[in-house]
């Protein structure tokens, strides 16, 4: 039986907007208040799927939040119509408003934990969303993107979808984001490496002091029992506190994998020898292939500014390895010059393709950012519902339904209008239509 790993994207939803919500994030603050482009942040997702399709790989759909969160902004005390609670909020608490607007769920990488069933005791995919605690913003994401997610993949008979973890710091999941697999072939079982950033627990442990750790150690421990994970194919690792304090506040801004491939900056990791003494051994038998990018070859800020790290690997129907990057790498010199030798260093990576996602890149996430991986086997993927696999003619008319439905400005003076709740609303029910997900959304029950 065949194997695959399916990409699927987030699309980034009407409200789109650069707030700088995310602290941290350096990308997110620098770019704080600047007017964003919806329809452009759209168009650029789907084209970055749409060329993954043309690699020959197997692309997926994920439906955007329901924005701006107007039930949330009632429970917070603004009272009356729709427009009576956005003139509230935004005259009184124009941070929450913002907070209430963030389209930040378009970066599927922190939807959800997914175990392949390769791994997992019972046989079948499990699916955990994460809490997203430590961001007021996407902490109000777990609940429907449980929906969403049991919509794209329906049934218990090949799939096993978990409510979210306690909503507290001590169990702050992160998702994908924080966690990535290793293995010989998708079908086979794996390594899962699970990377944290500080226990929540155990205060004598390294932590950062600058920059918040958002995944602890306790969330990626309980995600592991709640999959049903082999501890003998599990390895916790420690992220770096000083490469968090510098702006790397997620691991997957710092070190991605694929199949039998580790991809990673020198400084990523705390403890880097002993944690990948335990990934050699748990990996077993078979070619790894663990690649160091030195300080001296790519500075730290480098990679953050060029989100090196946040790009996707690709195993290609060839068999071959490629990076989708996004353009900022090949624009920041060292980081090109580093891309151009590694094609070379008789890795399985052979070749690199460079996508324009700056809309999201200004907001803070990259390629790797915008897409949830998931391993199927042929029998699940039949499984899965087939209006979220992408297709020509589903390219299309989701960039028709962007260009009926998305603004192409967007400023904080815009989150007051209550226009914009409408067309975010009448975006999404026709969406929901289109994917055939059912009653997902809040104004839909």
């Amino acid at each position: 039986m065949k194997h695959f790993e399916v990409n699927f994207d987030g699309l980034v939803g009407p409200t789109h907007n650069y707030a700088g919500l995310s602290y941290g994030n350096v990308a997110s603050q620098n770019n704080a208040n600047e007017a964003s482009n919806p329809r452009e942040a759209v168009k650029q997702g789907l084209a970055k799927m749409k060329a993954l399709t043309e690699l020959g790989m197997i692309q997926g759909v994920l439906a955007p939040q329901e924005r701006p969160d107007l039930a949330t902004l009632r429970r917070l005390g603004f009272s009356g119509s729709d427009a009576s609670v956005l003139a509230q909020a935004a005259a009184q608490a124009p941070a929450v408003l913002a907070a209430c607007y963030s389209a930040s769920s378009m970066w599927t990488a922190n939807a959800a934990t997914v175990s392949p069933s390769a791994d997992t005791q019972d046989g079948r995919v499990h699916f955990t969303p994460a809490n997203l605690t430590n961001k007021f913003h996407r902490s109000l994401e777990p609940e429907v993107t449980g929906r969403i997610l049991r919509a794209v993949f329906p049934g218990e008979t090949h799939f096993c979808h978990h409510p979210h973890l306690p909503e507290n710091d001590h169990f702050g999941d992160e998702g994908a984001a924080n966690h990535t697999r290793l293995c010989r072939d998708y079908g086979q079982a794996g390594v899962e490496l699970f990377v944290y950033g500080r226990s929540a627990f155990d205060l004598s442990r390294p932590a950062p002091t600058r920059y918040p750790a958002r995944q602890t150690l306790e969330a990626s421990q309980a995600v592991a029992r709640l999959h049903g994970l082999d501890e003998e194919h599990c390895v916790f690792i420690q992220q770096n506190p000083a490469v968090i304090d510098q702006g790397v506040f997620h691991n997957d801004v710092i070190a991605v994998g694929n199949q039998n491939v580790l991809f990673y900056h020198q400084q990523a990791f705390l403890d880097t020898q002993g944690a990948l003494d335990e990934v050699r051994r748990k990996f077993g038998e078979g070619e790894l292939h663990l690649i160091e990018v030195p300080s001296a070859e790519v500075g730290l800020q480098d990679a953050v500014r060029s989100y090196l790290f946040n790009t996707q690997i690709l195993t290609l129907p060839s068999g071959e390895m490629a990076i989708i990057a996004p353009t900022e790498c090949r624009d920041t010199p060292a980081v090109a010059a580093y891309l151009g030798q590694l094609v070379q260093q008789g890795t399985p990576i052979r070749q690199v393709h460079f996508m324009d996602v700056k809309q999201s890149m200004r907001n803070g996430g990259g390629p790797a950012c915008l897409r949830l991986r998931v391993a199927l086997s042929e029998q699940e993927l039949a499984a899965v519902n087939p209006a979220c696999l992408l297709n020509e003619a589903l390219f299309v008319r989701l960039n028709q339904w962007a260009d009926q439905h998305y603004r192409d400005r967007l400023s904080f003076d815009d989150l007051r209008d209550p226009a914009l709740v409408h067309e975010s609303r009448a975006a999404l029910d026709e969406l929901t239509q289109i994917l055939k997900l059912g009653t997902v959304y809040p104004f839909q029950r």
